[in-house]
């Protein structure tokens, strides 16, 4: 089986989060057949600060697929996700992870608490970083400017 990025995805859903005046993260979630579930951020649009891009796409995962386990599949996010998220992964059991940006403020991967590295942590995916960084890095850059 050939590796496909789906990446791009993520930064399509990333730009269209910015568009909505959402931090600009955008997440998909795919398995061999392809995508299951994308999204970008929604926390201002639903008053709620857990719709984040990586949450979304795994409650509407394990929605389509009626289970709260998502093994196997693969989540492309454009910004290292945040403790809340990285737990979530674990807990969903995904299988690989690939990330585009750094978060040295808020992330919960390679910075911060490192959530992956705790005891506690019941599930550790394979982790892929730097994939798209320049763009996401980019993209964030951008809309943060715009907004100062």
């Amino acid at each position: 089986m050939t590796f496909r990025s789906h990446m791009d995805t993520a930064l399509a859903e990333a730009r269209a989060a910015a568009a909505r005046g959402e931090v600009p993260v955008g997440a998909v979630l795919a398995g061999p057949d392809g995508i299951i579930a994308q999204a970008g951020n929604r926390t201002r649009e639903r008053n709620d600060p857990t719709a984040h891009a990586e949450m979304l796409v795994i409650r509407s995962g394990c929605a389509l697929l009626g289970q709260e386990r998502l093994m196997g599949l693969d989540l492309y996010v454009t910004l290292e996700p945040c403790p809340m998220c990285a737990a979530a992964i674990s807990n969903a059991r995904i299988a690989r992870l690939y990330y585009g940006a750094a978060d040295p403020k808020s992330g919960g991967i390679a910075q911060g608490p490192r959530i992956f590295s705790h005891p506690q942590c019941h599930h550790v995916p394979e982790i892929y970083d730097g994939i798209g960084a320049d763009e996401s890095e980019t993209l964030l850059k951008s809309f943060f400017a715009a907004r100062r």
